[in-house]
């Protein structure tokens, strides 16, 4: 059965066949993150444009390992600490040659790097007039979704947790809020520890999953990668198929109409 026949997944005008999106830092190897790649079945890559060399795309690190395969790219402005910083930063990777996806990413505290809501809210507004493709990456705050999207954002993208924490859903409710008045693709990024809570997330209604550390540090990332895009598959139909309501008794799974022995006579008979 192929479930994606009905099941479209789009993004600023493009269809994709993939609810799984990889980062490609932090792995132990070139080799590994290309068997990490094949394994995940993603299309969209995320690299932080500060670490790639935009002088030589072809001779860089990491763009010199996933040239010419068709995935789509989605460079971030990680390490930007204002919305200035950070349309400069997309402006660069369109001139070079990286195409007009952008992830905003703007941390405003550097221990728990969680995204800056004003600054990538302006960053958003200035980006999506020059015809970028943006993707904001947000704290799980269903107000400033909803404004993202108001912006223009082709899809929002709340943190689970903070990066690279491995800590899960931390706010599920918030999660459920932000997908029951999204209009726009959710794609749960950051704070993602193992398959199960893509799972999780996915049932809650997430239309994607963003993954990193979770894989290139996994012990064995090639099946961590295999592991969460089955995970986002089996959390899409689940939630497409719909969980029965929770109880609070047990209840049969098929009536009982009649006893198979009856037992007659009273108490001592016998």
């Amino acid at each position: 059965m192929n479930t994606r026949l009905n099941d479209p997944f789009v993004i600023g005008g493009h269809t994709l066949q993939s609810r799984f999106f990889l980062g490609t830092g932090r792995f132990p190897s070139p080799a590994v993150l290309q068997q990490a790649l094949e394994a995940s079945g993603t299309q969209v890559i995320t690299f932080a444009v500060r670490r790639i060399n935009l002088d030589d795309l072809a001779d860089d690190n990491v763009l010199q390992h996933v040239a010419n395969r068709g995935f789509v790219y989605l460079p971030n402005t990680s390490g930007a600490s204002n919305a200035d910083e950070a349309v400069r930063i997309a402006r660069l990777a369109r001139s070079a040659g990286l195409g007009n996806w952008i992830k905003v990413e703007i941390s405003a505290h550097h221990r728990t790097l969680l995204p800056d809501p004003i600054e990538t809210l302006r960053a958003t507004e200035r980006l999506v007039k020059e015809q970028f493709i943006v993707l904001p990456y947000t704290s799980d705050d269903p107000v400033l979704c909803h404004r993202l999207e108001e912006a223009g954002a082709a899809a929002v993208m709340p943190g689970g947790a903070p990066i690279g924490t491995g800590l899960g859903i931390l706010n599920p409710y918030n999660l459920g809020l932000i997908v029951e008045e999204a209009r726009v693709p959710i794609i749960v990024d950051a704070g993602i520890g193992s398959a199960q809570d893509v799972v999780q997330a996915m049932e809650l209604g997430a239309d994607g999953i963003l993954a990193n550390t979770p894989i290139a540090k996994a012990q064995d990332p090639v099946f961590m990668a295999l592991a969460m895009k089955l995970a986002v598959e089996a959390g899409r139909l689940s939630r497409r198929a719909g969980r029965i309501p929770k109880k609070r008794y047990a209840s049969a799974s098929s009536e009982l109409k009649g006893r198979l022995f009856e037992f007659a006579g009273t108490e001592g008979e016998g």
